[in-house]
């Protein structure tokens, strides 16, 4: 019998009850959903519980998909947060080992924290990503840089049986995501168009005149959105605009904002979780991307959506090099995105509003 390593591929006879550690953010979710759906289309008879945070279990329960249920961890280092001191709670565990889940499945990084946490559920089978040093589960494939995130997932599932559908993630919009909008800002003007200038890393964020310029060459009603921290990004489009906008800041819940987007032929955005969230409601994006990250996390497809890359390696203030993963990271916080130019974003979003309009 081959004993268990990186090229097994079999199916996991009997099981019911599948258990996968993904506990970040919006985009993070999103760039899995390829790889939830295989192991769903793999155990159609299994119960897919999503080891997350709470906005996964405010998002997602009731919501069409591949998720049956989630369970909101608390903060747990390298796990569920990146703030150190936070050890697993025994009680915790133990509460999940008596899920008797016989699959756990690590899609949460390359291991070094997430794996041992995967071994205490006490699963029949554990499966994920392995970098060098981390603990070894019964299947894993290598954890790598500059690999996309969603192929990476996809090759985990594929450790047990499960054969990918499609490589861009979808989400259903409901009822209540409709109506969370309605309540908010009424009935959407038809045209729409939504920018996104925020970003976690103020390295990925494009210059607010920049996106500002861009929205007011479209000609159409436009909308900007940002979370309440992102406030000045997004009135500083506003302010910028020699049109009148929409400034949309913490109004809307997850669910609403997805069904927001879903009202508009175009997102213009940063590399961040909304611009995800906008391809899986199935509308057209272009959105501005460092050349490291694109790699990571860009769409995979080019039909509906338009990175525009920047090539910058370098900070632009201290010149440390930005391509060595392993490098410590300067302390500066300029935009390594301002070598795309208006010009550049304009042309894909004139090419993917025209497609629309014929």
């Amino acid at each position: 019998m081959k004993a268990p390593g990186p090229d097994t591929r079999a199916l996991i006879g009997d099981v019911r009850r599948i258990a996968v550690l993904r506990a970040n953010a919006i985009g993070d979710y999103l760039m899995a959903v390829p790889a939830l759906e295989a192991l769903k289309r793999a155990y159609p008879g299994a119960r897919l519980t999503l080891l997350g945070t709470a906005w996964h279990a405010a998002f997602l329960t009731g919501r069409p998909g591949p998720v049956d249920d989630v369970v909101a961890l608390p903060p747990i280092s390298g796990v569920s947060t990146r703030e150190p001191g936070h050890r697993a709670p025994e009680e915790l565990c133990e509460r999940l080992r008596q899920r008797e889940f016989d699959l756990a499945v690590q899609i949460h990084g390359g291991g070094r924290f997430s794996n041992p946490f995967v071994r205490r559920l006490g699963a029949r089978v554990t499966a994920g990503l392995r970098a060098p040093g981390a603990e070894r589960l019964d299947r894993w494939v290598p954890y790598t840089d500059y690999h996309h995130e969603t192929l990476r997932f996809l090759q985990v599932a594929a450790l047990v049986g499960a054969v990918d559908g499609g490589l861009e993630p979808r989400v259903a919009v409901t009822a209540a995501d409709r109506a969370d909008l309605a309540r908010a800002l009424g009935q959407p003007p038809a045209g729409l168009v939504a920018v996104h200038p925020g970003a976690t890393d103020p390295r990925r964020r494009w210059p607010v005149e920049r996106f500002a310029e861009v929205a007011d060459q479209t000609g159409r009603p436009v909308v900007v959105t940002g979370t309440r921290e992102e406030q000045d990004l997004v009135m500083g489009v506003v302010e910028a605009m020699r049109r009148p906008a929409i400034p949309v800041v913490g109004a809307l819940g997850l669910g609403g904002l997805a069904a927001l987007y879903e009202r508009c032929d175009l997102v213009i955005a940063n590399d961040t979780g909304p611009r995800h969230l906008a391809a899986a409601v199935g509308t057209p994006t272009v959105a501005v991307y460092w050349c490291g990250n694109l790699i990571q996390a860009g769409p995979l497809s080019r039909t509906a959506h338009r990175p525009l890359i920047s090539w910058t390696t370098a900070c632009p203030r201290c010149g440390a090099a930005g391509v060595d993963p392993a490098a410590e990271r300067c302390p500066h916080d300029e935009s390594w995105v301002r070598d795309v130019t208006v010009d550049m974003v304009a042309e894909q979003v004139d090419d993917l509003l025209t497609k629309g309009d014929r």
